[in-house]
């Protein structure tokens, strides 16, 4: 009796704070009200900066990190005693350690160990606030269109590591041929090839400070050269987000409308009843009511067009043997 109050417990906590399709009021409450406190801490990291803010107020500050620990942490204990619910027929604690390893439950993990680390190891500090900015990472499991955006760098991350790369190849060639160049006439700005490296990366990213330029003709062409090849390789990052994007929102878009179609196959499928499923699926998949809805009229266009050939067909052929009626 005793386990199995237990069990409706963890099932009970597992849908308010990680079962997706789960949506009451208690649910959205919670879910607001932890989004609520992400921002404030942001918030009030920022205003621990401004002096004259933080050391009036410095023990409501305190108050406030303090209280935010223990939410934070009571929070991350429960997902990771919960998400056994997840998959009930597997290993309990397997699951708990998948999902320990998981990009969500790091970023949970990093939002409270600063605080924690602070009790054993003595932190600067400024350094320790910084920290308590990654708290606002926690964001990305309420947003989908965050979720949408690491799904995106997921899928993509062998094309970032390339452009990485070749990046990487870029700058060392880079500063190595301004060192050659301008060495002799600029030994104190180009003196070796890691202080060049400032110069390459700022010319390659299209920055240009200014703080470091070159004044040999050679310098000056191999400068220019390399600026133009910046343009082009800056762009890349740029280009691969935004065609990942546009294959993850199609292919999203895809699955929404292969639903709709399973649907209707299996019966009749009625727009204004079946509101609140086309709610949960497009929210699950990261569109709009009006993306959804142009789904939605768009497949029942095509089964009502498809009903009407079908139609005509029977009426233009015997139905016994398939032959056409004069």
């Amino acid at each position: 009796m005793l386990f199995q109050s237990i069990r409706r417990l963890r099932h009970f906590v597992y849908d308010i704070l990680q079962n997706d399709a789960h949506d009451t009021l208690f649910s959205r409450c919670v879910d607001y009200f932890l989004i609520f406190l992400i921002m404030a801490n942001v918030a009030a990291v920022i205003a621990e900066s401004v002096d004259q803010w933080y050391y009036p107020f410095q023990e409501y500050f305190t108050w406030f990190e303090n209280f935010s620990i223990v939410i934070f942490s009571i929070e991350y204990l429960l997902r990771l005693w919960s998400v056994a619910e997840a998959k009930p027929d597997n290993t309990t604690w397997r699951q708990r350690w998948n999902w320990v390893r998981s990009p969500s439950a790091l970023i949970d993990l990093v939002a409270i160990a600063p605080a924690f680390l602070n009790f054993f190891v003595s932190f600067d500090l400024r350094f320790l606030r910084i920290l308590r900015l990654f708290r606002i990472l926690k964001l990305t499991r309420y947003f989908v269109s965050l979720r949408i955006l690491l799904v995106v760098l997921s899928k993509e991350k062998g094309s970032f590591q390339a452009v990485i790369f070749i990046l990487i190849i870029m700058i060392v060639t880079a500063s190595s041929g301004i060192y050659l160049v301008e060495n002799h006439a600029q030994p104190d700005v180009f003196e070796s090839i890691p202080k060049a490296m400032w110069w390459a990366v700022v010319t390659l990213t299209t920055v240009g400070y200014g703080d470091v330029t070159p004044i040999t003709t050679a310098g000056k062409v191999l400068g220019a050269v390399i600026t133009i090849l910046g343009v082009g390789l800056a762009a890349l990052p740029a280009g691969i987000l935004a065609t990942g994007l546009a294959n993850e929102l199609s292919q999203r878009r895809e699955e929404l409308e292969q639903h709709f179609r399973e649907e209707l196959v299996d019966g009749d499928f009625d727009l204004v009843q079946n509101q609140t499923m086309i709610d949960k699926i497009r929210r699950e998949l990261g569109l709009d009511k009006e993306q959804a809805q142009d789904i939605v009229l768009q497949v029942l266009r095509e089964q009502e067009l498809e009903r009407r050939e079908k139609e005509v067909r029977q009426k233009n052929f015997c139905p016994h043997c398939g032959e056409p009626l004069d």
